[in-house]
């Protein structure tokens, strides 16, 4: 428990600078919850914080730190699973199978560069999240992955989902509702991940010169080829900067790039990158990256360095965006005219990340109007505490869904003690 004074809203925690309650195990969390539930103060969850400013700002001062929780429970590389407590850093879990030659295939975003906050992140942030990085396009996303939970409900109530073989789940699959649910459903206390062989060999082919409704095109066709294309993102010469990883020459810089990745063993991805090259001639001769040097790149993509937060845009607004591939080039190409942002496109273009110039909305109405033209939903994933209050940081949603989306909570939560009002403007108090 937290070395101070006992807490009087929390029988059985001791009180810090706030109330800051150091689980230890699930007991712990249970009665954490039913104390919150009691004296009717929500509980903010963390396990490092490294993702603390994604959200709407939460009104509490009760703070439920899960890093004690950080044990591997259970590896069995054979059979391509891994159990771990929710606050396990994440950066030790990828050490831990990378010695066995595995990965966690969705590729899960490092938010530290991006948000400018140490690399602390937990397994259970990266569930909470629910960010995936390139691969999700082949592989994914973290839902895809996630087999089994143990979990505390907003009841205070300890419940386990899913299990520890891929062929577990019949009926409801409550794993599918924690991912991506930014801690508002339940507390998560131990996941059970499926883990995937980590490819031989990396080829990427680099297109220069393209402009963004181009490089849309060539990427819809590297992934329409039979070519088993993982990756396929586009950076305008705007965004691109040359220390971002995997290009020795300088040169790079100032021209767009569009890169196309493919993965397995050597033979096949030489194979395979020779034959996409011949297919995307058309479009402009083709570099191709080798191993170490791609998988710098992409490293690089996935985490978003274009803007990181110690560059040249550090102090611009963020946003995540969504949306149907084939518009992609078009909505990219029309915020940039409009706000005079930066943009980088992923999931070949269903995914743009967009930096924008400081304003007190970060252009949010802007935004999301071009993005609702597209079929898409966009996130404030950067922005300043109070910019985040002054507008929905996650995407309104349509009236049905909106209402369903309640309905599911209220079954996890009723008195909205979890993470209260992080997901949704005006629930804060």
């Amino acid at each position: 428990m937290a070395a101070s004074s006992p807490s009087p809203i929390f029988p059985g925690f001791e009180q810090a600078r706030v109330d800051t309650l150091k689980i230890r195990d699930a007991a712990d969390v249970e009665q954490a919850v039913r104390a919150a539930i009691a004296s009717e103060q929500p509980l903010e969850i963390i396990g490092h914080g490294s993702k603390r400013l994604i959200g709407q700002p939460m009104a509490t001062n009760a703070l439920l730190d899960l890093s004690a929780l950080n044990a591997v429970v259970a590896y069995e590389p054979n059979e391509l699973i891994i159990t771990v407590q929710a606050g396990a850093p994440l950066a030790d879990v990828l050490s831990l199978i990378d010695s066995k030659n595995q990965q966690f295939a969705f590729e899960p975003i490092n938010t530290s560069a991006l948000l400018g906050t140490p690399d602390i992140g937990t397994i259970g942030g990266m569930i909470g999240a629910g960010l995936a990085g390139p691969r999700r396009i082949r592989a994914g996303g973290a839902r895809d992955h996630l087999l089994g939970a143990h979990a505390v409900s907003g009841f205070g109530d300890s419940f386990k989902a899913g299990g520890k073989v891929v062929k577990n789940v019949t009926g409801y699959d409550l794993c599918k509702l924690l991912a991506g649910s930014w801690g508002t459903l339940a507390v998560m206390t131990e996941v059970t991940m499926k883990v995937m062989p980590r490819p031989e060999s990396e080829r990427t082919l680099v297109l220069s010169g393209l402009d963004d409704v181009t490089a849309n095109r060539a990427m819809t066709a590297a992934l329409g080829s039979p070519f088993d294309v993982s990756g396929a993102a586009h950076l305008p010469a705007s965004a691109f900067r040359a220390d971002i990883g995997g290009f020795a020459d300088p040169g790079s810089a100032g021209q767009a790039l569009t890169l196309l990745r493919l993965e397995g063993i050597t033979a096949s991805a030489v194979h395979r990158a020779a034959a996409l090259a011949v297919l995307l001639a058309p479009f402009g001769a083709a570099e191709i990256l080798q191993d170490a040097a791609s998988a710098a790149v992409w490293s690089s993509i996935r985490d978003v360095k274009s803007f990181a937060a110690d560059g040249a845009l550090g102090a611009w607004p963020v946003w995540r965006i969504v949306c149907p591939p084939a518009t992609g080039g078009a909505l990219g190409q029309a915020l940039s005219r409009d706000t005079g942002g930066d943009v980088v496109y992923d999931w070949g273009g269903g995914l743009i990340w967009v930096a924008l110039p400081p304003k007190p909305d970060a252009q949010a109405a802007l935004v999301r109007t071009r993005v609702n033209a597209a079929g898409g939903h966009a996130t404030l994933i950067r922005a300043s505490e109070q910019v985040r209050r002054n507008i929905d940081v996650f995407h309104p949603q349509q009236d049905g869904l909106a209402s369903l989306s309640e309905r599911v909570r209220h079954g996890f939560d009723p008195k909205n003690i979890l993470n209260r009002g992080r997901m949704i403007r005006g629930t804060a108090t």
